[in-house]
């Protein structure tokens, strides 16, 4: 729940709560009674399950308790690993130099940590020959050396077929660094 639903001290406007204390002690009581326990400590009333009934309240210092949310949210979000998925399209009657010059920014796009969607496009009746697009993807397979993982096998969406690939990255050079250090 975000801070910006969450509702404090008067705002919250049920009959009964449900109070959690500090050392996790429960206990439902009237909103006012509760409100007037954490005016008395010089706190706040957080509502924090809106949804329980009747609703569940903390005794809490908001401010502390937002900054310590933010601060969470900070965090798992340099933590998230960022990657981009790049879409390389061709068609089944592709030329062999343009297959190599894709199949070259295939390898730079996964050189980079990014993932491909590589799509062949069926226009007309190149529909009634799908092998043809499974032969172009198995030629840019060919042609990247193993350097990828398949997340996404080969597949037909309506018109188009692809498949999707990830880089090795730093999982394959880890597992490398550590067989020569084996062998």
């Amino acid at each position: 729940m975000a801070d910006k639903d969450l509702r404090i001290n008067k705002q919250i406007r049920v009959w009964e709560v449900r109070l959690i204390r500090e050392d996790g002690e429960q206990a439902i009581m009237p909103t006012q009674e509760a409100l007037e326990i954490a005016r008395n400590q010089g706190l706040d009333l957080v509502e924090v399950a809106p949804q329980a009934n009747p609703p569940v309240v903390k005794i809490l210092d908001y401010g502390k308790y937002k900054f310590e949310n933010e601060k969470k949210i900070r965090d798992s979000k340099k933590k998230q690993k960022l990657f981009k998925l790049k879409e390389i399209r061709m068609q089944p009657k592709i030329d062999d130099h343009d297959l190599d010059f894709k199949s070259r920014h295939v390898r730079d796009f996964l050189a980079e940590g990014n993932k491909v969607k590589v799509t062949v496009r069926f226009r007309g009746r190149e529909l009634a020959h799908t092998e043809l697009g499974l032969e172009v993807l198995k030629n840019v397979l060919a042609r990247l050396d193993g350097d990828y993982i398949m997340d996404k096998p080969p597949a037909m969406e309506g018109r188009f077929m692809s498949m999707v690939l990830n880089s090795k990255g730093k999982a394959g050079k880890q597992s490398k660094q550590i067989q020569e250090k084996k062998g």
